[in-house]
């Protein structure tokens, strides 16, 4: 394999392994389509893989596990707008056709744009969204695959199907980005929509290990993170980069619905990796010494040892299923730094506007003399009314 393949397989894998920003699981929701005669939009964002059975007739036709429209007979083309759970970038989109077979688009966009508060998606107005996938040729029946990287923070995105047909899912994966005005002095630092990321496992056979960072308790056992059985004398780990470099003090490791295939005993470390490399062994520093757990139970810690890191890692012995793990702590003021200057630089000029003279309450000028400012690289020079504004 040549080094440019190489580098492209690396980039699916890092693209394939970032959360579904627009999964419901994770908070997203459908909350307006043109149409769905056929088949209702809520269905796009299920976590779950589409299903079909055939011969399964409703008073409007087959039942699809999908957004299905009319058939069009006039210009135009038919939209569902998705709320992200997690807003972020997006780093690649899935227009999965599964089923839909001869009623499938033949083409497909996908426009974003960011929104403050809570507006009715009903209400967009035309002018407000960014395409980030143009018009594009798709297959039915596949999971079409498309990566894209738009450089700002949205919090919405539109699927358009031109003219019409049916899409079973729209997967949104990319990298949260949290707002952190919504953040406190004390937050899990491990969180998804807190912009944590999982960054190396041992094994991810039976589940992705970003489940464990997701919002909310798990459902069943299918929403946690789950290795193969081990048939030797090592032990399967998960590493964690945190939302904001910072101090962890309490920590939750919990193995609901894990009952015969909970791991024995689990470990957590960290690492600085302002000044060692997240790669040498000797890089991590104990943070909860070996300790047994339980079956099906969310255990609680204080954390014995207490020094700022970036990284956690979670071992598990010798392997088996976890739910979720919470990592709660105080960010250092260099992160909450780093943290707001990532929000901010990363915000659609637009967005950045009205937060800047909504909420901060700055005039024209100043306001445009703040955006010509960005990008605030590591939070480096975050002037006085950014700060003051998100009030940490």
């Amino acid at each position: 394999m040549t080094q440019h393949q190489d580098s492209a397989a690396a980039d699916d894998s890092y693209r394939s392994a970032l959360p579904d920003l627009a999964s419901r699981a994770f908070g997203g929701s459908v909350g307006h389509a043109n149409d769905e005669l056929f088949a209702e939009r809520e269905n796009l964002v299920k976590p779950e893989e589409p299903v079909f059975q055939p011969y399964s007739f409703g008073h409007k036709g087959q039942i699809y596990d999908g957004w299905e429209t009319r058939r069009r007979r006039e210009p135009g083309f038919d939209h569902a707008v998705v709320r992200l759970g997690l807003p972020g970038l997006i780093r690649r989109l899935v227009v999965d056709t599964s089923f839909f077979k001869g009623n499938y688009p033949p083409k497909v966009s996908v426009q974003a744009r960011a929104a403050e508060d809570h507006p009715d998606p009903a209400g967009f107005d035309e002018a407000g969204w960014e395409e980030i996938l143009p018009p594009t040729p798709v297959e039915g029946h596949t999971r079409n695959v498309f990566d894209v990287d738009p450089e700002h923070r949205y919090t919405h995105v539109r699927l358009c199907m031109h003219p019409d047909g049916g899409v079973a899912r729209l997967r949104v994966h990319g990298e949260p980005v949290a707002d952190p005005r919504w953040t406190s002095d004390r937050f899990d630092l491990a969180a998804l929509e807190n912009g944590g990321t999982v960054t190396g496992c041992s094994n991810m056979f039976f589940s992705s290990p970003a489940n464990l960072l997701a919002p909310g308790l798990a459902r069943v056992m299918g929403e946690g993170w789950e290795t193969s059985r081990r048939r030797d004398d090592g032990n399967d780990w998960v590493a964690v980069r945190l939302a904001a470099v910072g101090t962890v003090d309490r920590a939750e490791l919990d193995t609901s619905h894990f009952k015969g295939n909970s791991p024995g005993w689990a470990a957590l470390s960290g690492c600085d990796a302002r000044v060692s490399d997240p790669d040498d062994p000797g890089s991590w520093t104990e943070l909860l010494p070996r300790t047994r757990l339980q079956p099906d139970t969310r255990h609680r810690f204080r954390l014995p040892v207490r020094s700022e890191v970036t990284h956690v890692r979670l071992d598990v012995f010798p392997d088996g299923g976890m739910a979720r793990l919470r990592l709660y702590g105080r960010a250092a003021e260099s992160g909450m730094r780093e943290l707001a200057a990532r929000w901010f630089d990363r915000l659609p000029p637009e967005h950045a506007r009205a937060v800047l003279t909504a909420e901060g309450g700055l005039d024209g000028t100043a306001v445009e003399e703040l955006l010509a400012r960005r990008p605030f690289a590591a939070g480096e020079g975050l002037p006085r009314e950014l700060w003051e504004l998100l009030e940490v």
